[in-house]
């Protein structure tokens, strides 16, 4: 009789599941990119609120998320579904979402700023909510598809080129779209296109992962508050945790800052999508090359090599006001080699550290784990705007409703230093947690080694 630990096979996953779960990243990738790209400019130029008001309303519904993530990964820890326990909500929230996006920047002219910003608040949370029941069962996935230490950094290499062809093509194409139409029917029908992209993510690893395998590993017992403190109490997750949402803060006020810097800094036309596919073209061509580095060096070596790669990029971009615009487009694509490993390495070492949680105890705490570490993730992209917010309104940036207003010099260089040095010295200073991470290989092996010594029929 199987136990409640014995899970899944460490032998290859097929091609179609790898790209099925990988393409839920089409959704994650679309939602998580647009909204920090675009909402900012849209409440502080079109909507023409204040730069600090506007990172609260782009906050707000962010620390919901990080509030609501350990529950949605506690639900789902507890689902019994016969097709999956994750996979059900992966639609319903996903469709959710898709729908949610699209009404986000679809505000019919209600006559006042404070109703169209009261508009914008209640639809991001709906969204946030909505992409707290589809992210956190779709991070929690690959514990439970395989027991495999290196099909764990495939599978995440998969996920990975995926959502850096998404970040790609929304990233792009969003900014082309509002500036092809113009003003706020720009916004509703990029909100629409991008809505669009997300039911393709969710349709597609919903079927994709029919037959993925899903293991049975019961759910953990207590409360939720009792596995928090369990996992809060597992050291290498909480550095990796820790590690990964200060690198998240450094690339949410990256991303939040890239259509200041096109307008107010390069003041180019186009600039936006130039410096966009910058920052994540070069993921679609290195990721491969960073599992190699991962499977040469271990997940962790890689991941320091990504991240002072990220840095350097960064600091780098401190002359964007002085440097010719290539210079500044290659300083950006500096950023996006390393942003690739950044984003391969954490996915590839979250599911070690839950499943040897799970063989270690027996119990299923993937779901909670994930909650937390979206939950983290979330605060981080979150406060990445916000703060890049707080940037520009100690540096006096002007807002209006037309885009148009002349930036004072220290607007300009508040932009700046808010797209480089900011988010350089924060992943500079992530790499102290990193570098007390230990969870090994032959940690993972020595776990699964000695679950399956305990399984062994006695006499």
């Amino acid at each position: 009789m199987t136990s409640p630990g014995a899970v899944r096979a460490t032998a290859p996953l097929p091609t179609g599941v790898r790209i099925g779960y990988g393409s839920g990243s089409v959704a994650t990738g679309a939602f998580g990119t647009v909204p920090g790209l675009m909402l900012l400019p849209y409440l502080t130029d079109t909507l023409g609120v204040a730069a600090a008001l506007a990172g609260v309303v782009v906050f707000l519904p962010k620390a919901w998320d990080v509030v609501l993530n350990p529950i949605a990964g506690r639900i789902s820890d507890r689902s019994t579904d016969p097709r999956g326990p994750r996979r059900p909500y992966l639609l319903k929230a996903g469709l959710a979402l898709a729908a949610c996006f699209a009404l986000l920047f679809a505000g019919p002219p209600l006559g006042s700023q404070a109703l169209d910003t009261v508009w914008v608040l209640v639809l991001f949370l709906a969204c946030a909510t909505a992409y707290a029941f589809f992210q956190v069962p779709f991070v929690a996935m690959p514990a439970e598809i395989t027991d495999s230490y290196e099909e764990r950094t495939r599978l995440m290499t998969w996920r990975v080129a995926l959502l850096a062809l998404t970040i790609l093509l929304t990233g792009a194409s969003a900014p082309a779209i509002r500036d092809a139409v113009g003003g706020r029917d720009g916004y509703r029908l990029m909100g629409v296109a991008v809505a669009l992209v997300i039911v393709v993510g969710v349709v597609g690893v919903h079927r994709g992962t029919r037959s993925a395998p899903t293991g049975t590993v019961q759910p953990a017992g207590g409360s939720l508050r009792d596995q928090l403190k369990v996992v809060a109490s597992a050291r290498d997750f909480r550095l990796l945790l820790t590690t990964f949402v200060v690198q998240a803060l450094a690339v949410g006020a990256m991303l939040a800052g890239v259509d200041y810097v096109a307008r107010v800094v390069l003041e180019r036309e186009g600039a936006a999508t130039v410096l966009f596919v910058c920052f994540v073209g070069p993921a679609l061509l290195l990721t491969p090359v960073w599992e190699r580095v991962g499977a040469r060096l271990g997940k962790k070596a890689g991941y320091v090599a990504a991240s002072v790669v990220l840095a350097a990029g960064a600091l780098l971009l401190v002359g964007a006001q002085g440097l010719p615009p290539a210079l500044v487009y290659v300083a950006t694509g500096l950023v996006g080699v390393g942003y690739a490993g950044a984003q391969v390495f954490p996915m590839a070492m979250l599911p070690d550290a839950a499943a040897v949680d799970a063989h270690r105890t027996g119990e299923n705490r993937a779901g909670v784990y994930t909650g937390v570490w979206t939950a983290g993730e979330t605060l981080g992209l979150a406060l990445g705007p916000g703060v890049f917010a707080l940037v520009l309104a100690a540096g006096g940036y002007v807002s209006s409703t037309e885009g148009t207003a002349v930036q004072p010099d220290s607007a300009v260089t508040a932009v700046t230093l808010g797209f480089s040095l900011l988010p350089a010295a924060l992943v500079l200073l992530s790499l102290g947690w990193l570098s007390r991470y230990s969870l090994t290989a032959r940690d993972v092996e020595a776990a699964l080694a000695a679950h399956s010594h305990q399984e062994e029929p006695t006499a």
